[in-house]
């Protein structure tokens, strides 16, 4: 089998051992071909224990720019015996195997179409290290340095990493430093070269590495959130330490040094929503993270939230359910329990980010749509956006943009004689106008409640009331179609009457998939949803094609479920492409999915759509 080649377009997956140190010097390794210009996107898969279970970390390089996982491996660096059949497995024909060669492996461990790489790691470790945790730390940088030679990355990127992670820590520096020249000299004078090679390049550009859930924390500050109440789980642990991390600088008094925001730990996840729901009747911009058991735990608050119309954002960072499932791998599976939480006709505005970026902008702009629909709103996030690092447009932020708090009537308002009625539509639109509890002395609202009311907010079981006030709920969720962001288009060449819908972090890997599709011939249109309810755009899209995809990250095709609930549209005209093993979707995976299913249609995309025109 030839060997494979290429430059600047490969995937790298290390096989580890979860706490054995690993994950900083496989990070080192994606950074610094970063350092050199080329796009990488490295992706985490880890346990949910503490210690002693396999770990991955996969690293995508790609020039043109590709951040969705592609599926398959290039150069595998298999460093846990545990998982040696199955990481050997995944090698594309041709590729490379590097693995610690210091205890030989039988024949049959290995492939006849793999290029074998072995490197005495714990040999060279043992000569050099006399502590075993040093000789375990240290493994896992000189097989960064082997690798550096091997790929041609540049010694100097690195070291300029080392040194950054160990600032102040100049006594680690030296040592990591010559773990790292270990490894590079041991490859150089014994290792075989390999056809896979990192050049420089320029293709970075102004783009940012972010973590989504860094980068949506610090939305939150510049949304005007000044309370947090949360109770750690993963994946949503990492937004609320970020936020206090950078509340700390932004929201904290330059004369006093005294805070100007609370993030408060909760005894659990009820508690957390309470107290965001509490904080935003008072007027401050209140928000919670949590993922999916949370958003169960929380049911009974978010129903008064929405009932009794008070603000609040809920921040999901979605991994794999139901129950406690794989706390630490990723899944777009709570799309219906956000749309739907709580007992009652409930339905809630959802917001679903590709990357980064979005996530930065949408959690902005929850507090804006939160304060204006007097609502809970969710951002649904999830592990492979929410905890993984992922290059990115800048973040923007006008100064000129002003806080959008909605239909607030100030003490001015009451004493001139303002009409008022908490629950009162004089805009039909759906959205009444409210009060801060205590704006005046004698008028406007000082305790909601989550019973049924009158427009007055006067207690009352009238079904004619009750019901009066449920189709302007109705009328207010119609109304928030016009505020919240649009789906995201894209046309095929000639058109077609396939389509594919999709949303959240899928979209690094549909972006790949589509054009590999345009590549074979097989035209199919595209829409992002970026927000629910749905925008008639979607419904137009669905409308417009005879057939349609539906690719998501879960098993029931929970978003199709709401494109036929909400939309009324025909199931027979969805089809589901459902991945949910609680790795990223690749896309190989899309393209296979949606190929097969084409090539089942009996007709050739290309000629159809030539047809339709």
């Amino acid at each position: 089998m030839k060997p494979l080649v290429a430059v600047n377009d490969f995937v790298v997956k290390f096989a580890n051992v979860n706490g054995s140190g690993s994950a900083s010097a496989n990070t080192l390794f994606a950074k610094s071909i970063l350092r050199m210009g080329v796009p990488v996107s490295p992706r985490n898969i880890f346990p949910s224990n503490i210690q002693g279970l396999p770990t991955w970390y996969e690293v995508r390089v790609s020039e043109r720019g590709w951040l969705g996982r592609r599926g398959g491996v290039d150069l595998m660096v298999a460093m846990n015996p545990q998982t040696w059949d199955k990481d050997v497995a995944e090698i594309e024909p041709g590729g490379y195997l590097f693995y610690d060669s210091t205890k030989p492996m039988p024949a049959a461990k290995f492939r006849d179409d793999v290029q074998v790489i072995g490197m005495p790691l714990m040999e060279i470790c043992s000569a050099t290290y006399e502590d075993p945790r040093q000789r375990q730390l240290f493994k896992n940088i000189i097989y960064v340095g082997a690798l550096s030679t091997l790929l041609g990355i540049d010694a100097a990127a690195v070291e300029k990493l080392i040194g950054e992670q160990y600032k102040g820590k100049e006594k680690l520096l030296e040592p990591n430093v010559r773990a790292l020249h270990l490894g590079r000299d041991y490859a150089r004078d014994h290792l075989p070269a390999i056809g896979l090679e990192v050049r420089a390049s320029d293709r970075v550009g102004k783009r940012i590495f972010l973590e989504g859930n860094n980068a949506a924390a610090l939305g939150c500050v510049y949304g005007g959130a000044t309370v947090a109440a949360w109770y750690p789980i993963t994946p949503s642990s990492s937004m609320a330490e970020a936020f206090g991390k950078h509340c700390r600088k932004y929201r904290t008094d330059p004369a006093t040094g005294k805070a100007r925001y609370a993030v408060v730990q909760a005894e659990d996840e009820l508690a957390s929503i309470g107290m965001v729901i509490g904080a935003a009747w008072n007027g401050a911009r209140a928000f919670t993270c949590t993922s999916g058991p949370g958003i169960s735990l929380m049911q009974e608050f978010i129903g008064l939230a929405y009932f009794a119309e008070i603000p609040a954002v809920i921040f999901d960072v979605q991994r794999a359910g139901p129950s406690t499932g794989m706390p630490t791998r990723t899944q777009q599976a709570d799309v219906l329990s956000c749309a739907y939480a709580s007992h009652g006709d409930t339905k809630h505005v959802l917001l679903f980010p590709e990357d980064p970026k979005e996530g930065f902008e949408m959690a902005a702009m929850a507090f804006d749509f939160a304060d204006r629909l007097q609502t809970p709103i969710f951002v649904l996030l999830d592990l492979d956006i929410g905890m993984n690092e992922r290059l990115c447009e800048p973040l923007a932020w006008s100064d000129d943009r002003r806080y959008d708090r909605g239909k607030v009537l100030s003490y001015a308002d009451l004493e001139a004689g303002k009409r008022f009625g908490r629950y009162l539509d004089l805009d039909a639109d759906g959205i009444t106008w409210r009060t801060y509890p205590g704006a005046h002395p004698k008028r406007g609202s000082f305790f909601t409640r989550g019973t049924s009311r009158d427009r007055y907010a006067r207690y009352t079981e009238e079904g004619s009331a009750y019901v009066d006030n449920m189709q302007r709920l109705l009328k207010k969720f119609e109304t928030a179609k016009d505020l919240i962001p649009k789906p995201v288009a894209r046309v095929a060449g000639k058109g077609s009457r396939f389509g594919v819908i999709y949303y959240g972090s899928t979209s690094a890997a549909m972006d790949e998939a589509l054009e590999s599709l345009e590549a074979e011939a097989m035209q199919v249109d595209a829409l992002r949803i970026r927000a629910f309810p749905f925008h008639d755009e979607v419904l137009d899209f669905a409308n417009a094609h005879d057939h349609v995809f539906v690719v998501e990250q879960n098993r029931d095709g929970q978003l199709r479920t709401l494109l036929v609930a909400e939309g009324m549209l025909h199931p027979e005209k969805l089809t589901p492409v459902l991945h949910y093993d609680g790795t990223p979707i690749t896309a190989r995976f899309i393209h296979q999915q949606i190929a097969s299913r084409l090539s089942a249609f009996n007709v050739s995309p290309l000629k159809k759509s030539a047809a339709a025109d």
